[in-house]
């Protein structure tokens, strides 16, 4: 499946400085280039299975050897890269000390000298993608996604409830309960009624496009477990201690959810 790591250090525990063959230095850094890299499936896809493919690779790299906090950082900039936002990439990437001695996501090292290797299809879409066919379920199949309470297609009755699934670049997956009529703009302020986050801060995307918070859900074709991308342009702050009579919103904090009894005043 590809993104096999290893590690270059020396005694002291830094980067090589040694060639690896190619020309280029190990312990060099250069800024992220521009350019995605352009590749062809051995059998013509979807995005379904491309997103599906993706997923299967990034669920299993914080498995191999490597930091996982450094797979989350690669896995945020790599989304940011593909949606052209090259600005917050490069920021992520900064941040998280990881350096590229190609300019390139394909190969990078953290400041221990780990060694990190993404694939193309983690980076862009194959010139062979093939368009799906999701807007013709009807639901009269059983085992289509529009016969399925959690599908969130276009398929689904006006204003019909469903959950849809996100993954923030913190690495949190989550379940949220919106309506096929809501905009992207209301279901970012939904989510930030949940988690408080921002909606200001929020970026949603799906199938490697952007969403704009004018489109509607039942515009985005969104079927069975598809997972919609939301990345955080600045991280939570901490939560505070908790202060009677101030909200989430009002602090800025992260809400965290919490059931709250109802006090009992004895006479």
């Amino acid at each position: 499946m590809g993104g096999c790591v290893g590690s270059h250090h020396d005694s002291s525990g830094s980067l090589n400085e040694n060639s690896d063959g190619t020309g280029v230095a190990l312990g060099r850094n250069q800024p992220l280039k521009r350019e995605r890299p352009k590749w062809k499936s051995d059998y013509p896809m979807t995005e379904g299975q491309l997103r599906s493919k993706r997923d299967e690779f990034w669920d299993t790299a914080p498995a191999f050897e490597g930091r996982k906090e450094i797979w989350d950082a690669l896995r945020a900039a790599a989304s940011a890269f593909e949606s052209n936002d090259h600005l917050l990439a490069q920021a992520i990437l900064d941040g998280a000390s990881i350096t590229l001695p190609h300019g390139a996501l394909t190969e990078c090292y953290d400041e221990l000298g780990n060694r990190y290797q993404l694939p193309v299809y983690c980076l862009s879409p194959p010139v062979n993608m093939i368009e799906e066919r999701s807007e013709e379920l009807d639901g009269s199949d059983p085992d289509s996604g529009a016969a399925d309470p959690s599908t969130c297609s276009g398929s689904d009755t006006a204003g019909g409830e469903c959950q849809l699934r996100l993954r923030l670049s913190t690495g949190r997956d989550l379940r949220l309960a919106v309506r096929s009529t809501d905009t992207v703009g209301m279901m970012k302020r939904r989510l930030q009624s949940h988690e408080g986050v921002p909606a200001s801060t929020q970026r949603w995307f799906f199938s490697g496009r952007p969403l704009t918070d004018r489109l509607r859900l039942d515009q985005l074709n969104i079927s069975r477990d598809y997972v919609v991308q939301v990345i955080l342009s600045q991280p939570p702050p901490p939560e505070p201690e908790s202060t009677p009579g101030v909200t989430p919103e009002a602090t800025g904090s992260v809400a965290v959810e919490t059931v709250l009894e109802p006090m009992r005043v004895e006479n």
